[in-house]
């Protein structure tokens, strides 16, 4: 007997929780053991600091959860640019849980516009659900979790860690970000450094203020032995 489409308001909490759970699962099926940085440890930070973001927001957290879980189910860094692959995967699996159309399309969308693309390129979102996923997979990408991201990123990427000779590119259109092969220091001034400023959220803000801070003293520190010199 087909299952019918179950519209949100009038699914259980612990209806919720179940769809919740099963969508975890079929991440950590397929992430785990990526090796670039986004892997299912990623998705699940996301997942925990969206949650803590959005219950000060006040948002709705059944949409804040799957979209946080489900945001980089097939990221397009991996899948030859298709911006259209990760919303597609993600639609695909929300279907086959018979989740209501409404909340399939408020997840899509949020999965489809949230990436950074380039230094000079907005990416505003729609709804606050999107400014708190969006928060979360940004302030992941920062601190010492973000550190290690940029370089584990880069190493699977074959880019070299640092080359005074490659300038920073601030990159204004989303093709010249997606062929940009800087190496991973370049990462910082291009991308990293860029996040405090375009947080959405004040809870958000709070957190993204010491990520950046370490971030900055990592740089310095990095800069300084890269020249032969003690950082005592």
């Amino acid at each position: 007997m087909q299952r019918q489409v179950v519209e949100e308001n009038k699914l259980t909490s612990t209806q919720q929780q179940e769809i919740i759970d099963k969508t975890a699962s079929y991440v950590q099926r397929c992430l785990d053991g990526e090796a670039s940085g986004h892997d299912w440890w990623h998705a699940y930070r996301v997942w925990m600091l969206a949650k803590e973001i959005g219950q000060q927001e006040g948002v709705n957290m059944f949409v804040v959860e799957l979209a946080a879980l489900l945001h980089d189910i097939a990221d397009w860094k991996f899948h030859g640019g298709d911006e259209t692959i990760g919303p597609k995967t993600a639609r695909a699996w929300l279907e086959r849980l018979f989740v209501a159309p409404n909340i399939i399309e408020h997840i899509c969308d949020i999965i489809k516009t949230m990436s950074f693309k380039g230094a000079g390129v907005e990416t505003p979102m729609k709804t606050l659900e999107g400014n708190v996923v969006q928060d979360a997979d940004r302030l992941d990408a920062i601190g010492a979790i973000g550190i290690a991201r940029c370089f584990a990123y880069g190493g699977a990427k074959g880019l070299v860690m640092y080359d005074p000779e490659k300038k920073v590119e601030l990159h204004q259109s989303v093709q010249a970000y997606k062929n940009c092969k800087s190496p991973s220091l370049n990462h910082f001034y291009e991308k990293l450094f860029l996040v405090k400023e375009r947080i959405n959220t004040h809870a958000g803000h709070v957190i993204a203020k010491r990520r950046h801070e370490y971030m900055k003293q990592f740089v310095e520190t990095f800069l300084r032995e890269w020249e032969g010199i003690s950082s005592s």
